[in-house]
């Protein structure tokens, strides 16, 4: 829970990266409030009654709420790869975009310090020349 914290305390952050336990424990989280404000929304009646459109005014004004932070956390998890925040545009190739995504955030750290700052994960290892 305290990486769903983090995440949250830092919303406005687009550098620096995010460890993959820290972007799916609040992608995990986020996932059952959404159920929940779902069912809620069904049960009060505040669903939109679109065919086809599961969400309602609660899970509404969720998705509006963490929209930023779900971003950012994206865009962090990308830079502990190695990639550009603006990698986060491929998810409007359709399908395969999204797809893509999914495999870079399920893409280990990069283990050394890169442009982005230090390997969240603790200590990079020393990286050893061409001679040991």
């Amino acid at each position: 829970m305290n990486e769903y914290l983090t995440v949250l305390r830092r919303f406005r952050d687009f550098s620096g990266r995010s460890r993959r336990r820290e972007y799916w424990i609040f992608v995990l989280v986020n996932w059952v409030i959404s159920f929940v404000l779902g069912f809620v929304d069904r049960q009060l009646g505040l669903d939109f009654g679109v065919e086809g459109l599961q969400i309602g005014i609660l899970g509404g004004i969720f998705y509006l709420i963490f929209f930023v932070p779900s971003l950012a956390v994206d865009i962090r998890r990308l830079h502990d790869i190695g990639r550009s925040g603006w990698w986060y545009l491929i998810i409007f190739i359709p399908l395969a975009g999204a797809i893509w995504l999914l495999v870079l955030n399920v893409t280990d750290s990069e283990p050394v310090t890169n442009q982005w700052g230090p390997n969240p994960k603790g200590a990079a290892p020393v990286q050893s020349g061409a001679w040991g």
